[in-house]
């Protein structure tokens, strides 16, 4: 850790229906299954990295693994991904905002939309949440295009939004699908360039992402390094950004950066 630079490590906790958008049915309970078996894998890497986190989940999976977001909570921040993860409307946000504080018996400040979907601030901040993180200020073709959006914090209409990491000029995304596409090295440069021009660096991923996951019907580049492989690779992230900055809540973090009053 070092020169107060800060690492936001998140992950956003779901059921598993990626598939679904590919034509591929899978059950809920197989999608809960594989949610629950990455959630699992994740939490020994990061507890055995001690890289303090916030974990965005759906109330819909908190309500099916209650012991385990409960448990997460006690080390970790919870934050909300609304209630389900393939589907939405506003009274999603207080509803899973308030389950999950049913379940953890702590606050819930954060909100992340499922697929960085957009979402009205005046209906974040009627449901309560302090910041939101569904900005990824970047293009991803066929997703969004939000290139003109802020690179760092920043207030709308009264909430803070905390913008997933891209670099400096080019914003190019250092996103869950950047950390298993690009080459390592070229990776971790590019974290590492961020953070220290930002002083702080917000990465996401899913714990579905280091299962097996040869058998779904998803693109290719979606799946590599899935498993075994992925696990290796964020167990080599976390050491090398420990040596950068301090793992820390985005809560937290904007406690600290006294953007919270």
């Amino acid at each position: 850790m070092s020169n107060n630079r800060f690492v936001l490590l998140s992950f956003d906790v779901e059921e598993f229906d990626m598939p679904l958008e590919y034509n591929q049915q899978v059950p809920v309970a197989d999608q809960m299954r594989v949610g629950h078996e990455g959630l699992i894998a994740t939490m020994e890497i990061i507890n055995n990295a001690a890289a303090t986190s916030t974990f965005f989940t759906t109330a819909n999976f908190a309500q099916t693994f209650p012991v385990d977001i409960k448990a997460i909570a006690e080390k970790h921040e919870i934050a909300s991904h609304t209630f389900f993860h393939s589907c939405f409307s506003p009274e999603h946000l207080l509803e899973s905002k308030l389950s999950l504080e049913h379940i953890t018996r702590k606050p819930v400040y954060g909100l992340r939309m499922p697929r960085m979907r957009h979402v009205e601030m005046s209906d974040v901040k009627k449901a309560g949440y302090i910041y939101d993180s569904s900005i990824n200020p970047t293009w991803i073709p066929g997703r969004y295009n939000y290139r003109d959006k802020p690179r760092t914090v920043y207030t709308d209409e009264g909430v803070l939004r905390m913008p997933a990491a891209v670099s400096p000029n080019l914003r190019i995304p250092l996103f869950w699908l950047a950390f298993k596409n690009f080459p390592y090295a070229v990776f971790k440069s590019l974290a590492i360039q961020t953070l220290k021009h930002d002083g702080y660096l917000c990465l996401y991923f899913h714990p579905w992402e280091f299962v097996e996951l040869k058998e779904y019907n998803i693109p290719q580049y979606t799946k590599r390094y899935a498993g075994k492989g992925l696990q290796q690779r964020l167990v080599k992230l976390l050491k090398d950004l420990s040596a950068e900055g301090e793992f820390i809540t985005m809560y937290d973090y904007l406690k600290l950066a006294k953007h919270t009053a």
